[in-house]
Formats: structure tokens, C-alpha cells, sequence
């Protein structure tokens, strides 16, 4: 592993049945840095994404290969449970999916599963979780009450502190702000920007806006390929691929 890297992608393809969705991707994931993936739709930035903690495997016909290691493992080797990938690497999806529970029990639902009883633990995970997403002050006094009756920005940042209950060490972001107004865009954006002191966040993206505010590295991805990788200022400002240059000018895509 590189010097910071948490992840480490060495010639990685991927094929959906006889699809090639990701030709030959070799890239490293910085640890405590927000990375950003663009490129036009259709061109594998989720598939890479789930493919980071294995959600893909859920999609039968499925195959990888190439290796993905983090921290030091192999995520796809036979002996890796996983469950445990996701727990260390957690995922919050384009729209806003909390469970049909209460507040507290979004928060606790996955700790709970995987043993935590003790009230007292749980109360100050909920705590601790919500005020990570910037929530907290928000909802304290209606914990008890259903998820469904918050706003879409409000879901979408319980969606994160679901997340971080897990104690993750890389979050992953699905276009976690398409379905969001601007206001909630914004405080999203300043919660990623909190939240890296502590995890490395790897964020799909369409907006070139939010690529460029809140990411230190971006990859432009177009069919299934890796077309370039680097500093995202150097990546806006002066990309080496005129295909880049293209894409973010908005010539194509």
C-alpha cells in the first residue's frame, strides 16, 4: 500500500454477464480525503463504487477481477466475510432510504444486529451519531418519532448517521445530494467537509460544482475506463486528457 492510501485498486475489470461495466481501473483512495468520481451517466462510477464494499455481489452474474485491498486485505479474497466489508465501509445511497422506524431506531438498527443491547451504549451512539451529521439538534426531541416525517435533507443526513454508527472507516456517497434542495445541498456539503477529519469519504457525483468545492482529488470516468486521476484543482483548471477538458467544459456528456 501507497504511503496514505486506504484503498488500493490494482487492474480492476468488472463484468455485469458478458458486460464489461470497468476495464483496467487502477487507482488509489486516500485516507482522511474526500475523492470525488464524475463522468457522464453509464460510465461505472457506482458500479465502482459498490464494488469498494461489495454491494455488487448482491447482483447475480456477477464477477470481478483484479484486486481491491484495504487496509492491507483483499476484499474479494475467498476468506473475507462481506458483512464485515460494509460494516468498515459504509454507503449512503442518491435518495434518502430511512427505514420505516423510529429516529433512534434507524440509528441503532445495524448496532443492535450486530450485538450492542446495553440502553446507555445505544443512547450515546444515537447521540454521538446524529450530532456527527449535524442532526442532532434537529430531531433530540423527537427521537421516538418515525423517520418518515422529516424533510429529504433531513433523511438523507440520518441516512449518514445510520452510516456512522457502523464506526466505518471509508463512507461512500452515492450521489447523496441529487435529490436534495440547495439549502440541504449546502449543509451536506459542510458535514463532508467535517466529517473527513475522521473518515475518507468517496463521493459519485454529477455535479462538477460539488466536485470541485468539497473533493481534494477527483476521477473523470468515461465508458468503464479511468480516463484521468488527480488533484481536482489540477483536474478543473489544467487536465492533461483533452477528453477531461471536454467533459468538464462541458463539451460532451
Amino acid at each position: 500500500m501507497k504511503g496514505n492510501s486506504i484503498i488500493e485498486l490494482k487492474n480492476v475489470n468488472f463484468y455485469y454477464g458478458e458486460n464489461r461495466a470497468l476495464t483496467d481501473i487502477t487507482m488509489d483512495f486516500e485516507k482522511n480525503r474526500i475523492t470525488a468520481l464524475i463522468g457522464p451517466s453509464g460510465c461505472g462510477k457506482s458500479t465502482l463504487l459498490r464494488l469498494l464494499n461489495r454491494m455488487n455481489d448482491l447482483i447475480d452474474g456477477t464477477r470481478v477481477e483484479g484486486e481491491i485491498i484495504f487496509e492491507g486485505v483483499n476484499v474479494y479474497s475467498p476468506d473475507v466475510d462481506p458483512v464485515d466489508v460494509r460494516r468498515k465501509i459504509g454507503m449512503v445511497f442518491q435518495k434518502p432510504n430511512p427505514f420505516p422506524k423510529s429516529i433512534f431506531n434507524n440509528v441503532t438498527y445495524a448496532p443492535k444486529l450486530a450485538g450492542m443491547m446495553k440502553k446507555s451504549d445505544l443512547e450515546f451512539l444515537v447521540e454521538e451519531s446524529l450530532k456527527q451529521a449535524a442532526l442532532w439538534d434537529e430531531v433530540k426531541d423527537i427521537l421516538d418519532k418515525s423517520a418518515m416525517t422529516l424533510s429529504g435533507g433531513q433523511q438523507q443526513r440520518l441516512c449518514i448517521a445510520r452510516a456512522l454508527a457502523m464506526k466505518p472507516d471509508v463512507v461512500l456517497m452515492d450521489e447523496p445530494t441529487s435529490a436534495l434542495d440547495p439549502i440541504s445541498t449546502a449543509k451536506i456539503e459542510e458535514l463532508m467537509d467535517e466529517l473527513r477529519k475522521n473518515y475518507t469519504i468517496i463521493i459519485v457525483t454529477h455535479n462538477m460544482q460539488q466536485a470541485a468545492r468539497v473533493s481534494t482529488k477527483t476521477g473523470f470516468f468515461y465508458l468503464g475506463k479511468l480516463i484521468e486521476y488527480d488533484a481536482t484543482e489540477k483536474i478543473f483548471t489544467n487536465p492533461d486528457i483533452k477528453q477531461t477538458e471536454d467533459y468538464i467544459t462541458g463539451r460532451f456528456g
